[in-house]
């Protein structure tokens, strides 16, 4: 165990470089912040009021763009991002989930990542849903 808070990102085969890490390793006293699947609900609005109806990329836009709000509260950013866990509805809409989230992560490493096409969200008109585990360096 060391006193020194270190992160690191391990890119896995060539093809997947800017689409997620194999693996990340986080050692030394630090936080970790475990956020709630986030989607495409209007900020600050009615539980279930879901924005961008049809529309995957702006969904996923939203949802990482709360994500980001979400992190700040409590002193991180999406760079602090070790590990995504998302849900899409439809396979046919993944490149431009994937499209929204590079440019959400633009210039960061890629944090480990695990994609779901499943059946349902949480309310009608969700495509997509994210939920995000951040590491600070710092106790």
């Amino acid at each position: 165990m060391t006193d020194t808070f270190q992160k690191h990102f391990h890119p896995s085969a060539a093809w997947s470089r800017d689409l997620f890490a194999e693996v990340v390793t986080v050692s030394g006293p630090g936080t970790t912040l475990y956020l709630s699947g986030i989607g495409a609900e209007a900020l600050g609005e009615q539980a279930g009021d879901i924005q961008c109806i049809g529309d995957v990329y702006a969904q996923t836009q939203l949802a990482y763009k709360k994500a980001a709000q979400v992190l700040a509260k409590h002193g991180a950013e999406l760079s602090d991002v070790v590990k995504i866990t998302a849900y899409l509805l439809d396979a046919r809409l993944l490149p431009e989930y994937h499209r929204a989230r590079k440019e959400a992560f633009q210039g960061m490493p890629a944090p480990a990542h695990t994609l779901l096409v499943i059946s349902a969200l949480a309310w009608p008109g969700m495509l997509v849903e994210v939920d995000l585990i951040a590491v600070l360096g710092r106790t």
